[in-house]
């Protein structure tokens, strides 16, 4: 290393030229390091950022690939004992269920609340006391006794031939009603709902259903919280699942999480 010395300048005089030039140059070396410092850690969040945007791409992309089932664009769920049970979730998905898919060997329920979805259960003259039960718990779920805050709804079931379009005289059947003739069957269940994780995949029912099939579900009642914020507390007490398909099941209407069960 060159020291050039100014003869012109007296010892001391060199010696605070070169401490002066030492002083810049650290505060440069100092700026230097500080803006490697901020580039390092932009560049990790960036990093963060692109894991993060290439695993949400991915879930999405799977999500696309699985091939959705007929029965889940209406509420559905797998009985404990292995029935399909599916509900109306308007008066046009009311209609199909009962014009389209209701066979002879199926059992219809409903309740006599204004607003309510009928439910089927596939084979259901075949299915146990357990599975008739479980979708009774379901129509009453999804029937306007959730939005009033009920803790429990009559709701019952009959036979296939049971259901007509055909109104009593003087009577008018609107888009998604249908008159049950004969004798039915009540039952009382409590509302309250389950929604669970099995390996990456949301699923939702009647607690005793969802216990069946994993461990690791949460069971919501009726409440004030709004569906999105609930579906997000799900999603944290899972630990996983996807946010729209949490959404799904929830019924319309406040819910919140039950501590009791």
């Amino acid at each position: 290393m060159e020291v050039e010395i100014d003869l012109l300048k007296s010892v001391d005089e060199n010696a605070g030229t070169y401490f002066n030039l030492a002083k810049k140059t650290r505060k440069k070396i100092e700026g230097a390091q500080k803006a490697l410092k901020e580039s390092i850690e932009t560049l990790e969040k960036l990093k963060q950022q692109e894991s993060a945007f290439v695993e949400e791409a991915a879930q999405k992309k799977v999500k696309e690939e699985r091939k959705r089932e007929w029965y889940e664009k209406f509420h559905w769920f797998m009985s404990s004992e292995g029935f399909l049970c599916i509900g109306g979730k308007d008066a046009t998905s009311n209609d199909l269920i009962i014009k389209k898919h209701l066979e002879k060997n199926d059992l219809v329920l409903h309740t006599e609340m204004a607003g309510s979805p009928f439910f089927i259960i596939k084979n259901g003259q075949e299915a146990g006391e357990e599975t008739i039960q479980e979708a009774a718990q379901a129509v009453a779920v999804y029937s306007r006794a959730w939005k009033l805050g009920h803790g429990s709804a009559d709701v019952f079931y009959a036979k296939p031939e049971q259901v007509s379009k055909e109104a009593k005289s003087g009577e008018y059947l609107g888009k998604g009603s249908f008159m049950i003739y004969g004798k039915t069957t009540y039952l009382h269940p409590t509302l309250k709902y389950a929604i669970g994780l099995v390996e990456d995949e949301i699923i939702g029912g009647p607690v005793s259903a969802v216990q069946k099939k994993t461990k690791n579900y949460v069971v919501v009642v009726a409440g004030r919280e709004k569906k999105s914020s609930l579906a997000k507390k799900i999603k944290s007490k899972l630990k996983g699942g996807d946010l729209d398909e949490i959404i799904k099941f929830l019924p319309a209407g406040g819910g919140e999480i039950s501590k009791r069960d």
